[in-house]
């Protein structure tokens, strides 16, 4: 798909990957609306690429909706769609004094990683159907963002390895399902990237992440997450495709 003059949402646009994505694809040429939770955030980046910013949260089907139409009445019914946004957890299983972790902990992480990822593809995916073929009579594609924690979690990541685990787990029964209305689905499953959540530990931990990686050793750039889902979307052969950005040479144990 030609990305120049293609209406595009981003969810988490806000920031991190998302931000860098939506900067991406208005850099080549798309009409891009910034979905956030954050509205503050959307409209800062939004003003900042020529977009709209459209509050929206992923889990709650009317907002989502609204924002969908907000976007639409502005750029016209959207053919690509990058779903970024989520939230990041790290509880033990049993605490300190011996308490279950909360039940409510690990419902919420995969209510907006996993049901929200979910509940944007479907009604995206509705909308999308119904605008008439493009070159190979593709309609649109969607990409996902899952991690590499889908196949390798730490301690402490059981809710979002298990929501993230299942966006994989979604993404080629979905291009499969899809595949009739010429809607192409793919998921990058990121590892250590420098984003604002990162950013939030200590330095001298970040470096230690940094250093797990034996070349280039560094956190990821959200550009170059940005790039590569620009990339999936320009190239219509990627299908099903979930596809790994977290260095493949990483030291183990992190």
């Amino acid at each position: 798909m030609q990305i120049q003059g293609q209406a595009a949402l981003v969810t988490g646009g806000g920031s991190g990957l998302g931000e860098a994505s939506a900067r991406e694809l208005a850099r080549l040429g798309a009409k891009v609306a910034v979905l956030d939770v954050n509205l503050a955030n959307a409209e800062r980046v939004a003003a900042d690429i020529g977009g709209i910013a459209c509050a929206c949260d992923i889990t709650n089907t009317e907002s989502l909706q609204a924002a969908i139409a907000q976007a639409a009445a502005a750029h016209g019914p959207a053919r690509i769609l990058m779903n970024i946004a989520g939230v990041g957890a790290a509880k033990r299983l049993i605490a300190k004094d011996g308490s279950p972790a909360p039940l409510e902990d690990f419902a919420k992480v995969v209510n907006i990683n996993l049901i929200g990822t979910y509940n944007v593809a479907r009604l995206f995916a509705a909308e999308c159907a119904k605008q008439a073929p493009l070159e190979d009579g593709e309609r649109g594609v969607m990409v996902f963002t899952a991690s590499v924690a889908a196949f390798d979690g730490q301690v402490g990541q059981q809710a979002y390895s298990a929501s993230k685990g299942g966006v994989v787990g979604m993404t080629l029964p979905m291009a499969r399902d899809l595949a009739q209305h010429g809607i192409r689905v793919c998921t990058i499953a990121p590892g250590l990237f420098a984003t604002p959540l990162m950013k939030t530990l200590p330095e001298a931990v970040q470096a230690s992440l940094a250093a797990s990686i034996p070349f280039p050793q560094r956190l990821g750039k959200p550009e170059e997450f940005a790039q590569l889902a620009a990339h999936i979307v320009s190239n219509t052969h990627l299908n099903g495709e979930v596809i790994r950005l977290d260095g493949a040479l990483r030291m183990a144990p992190r």
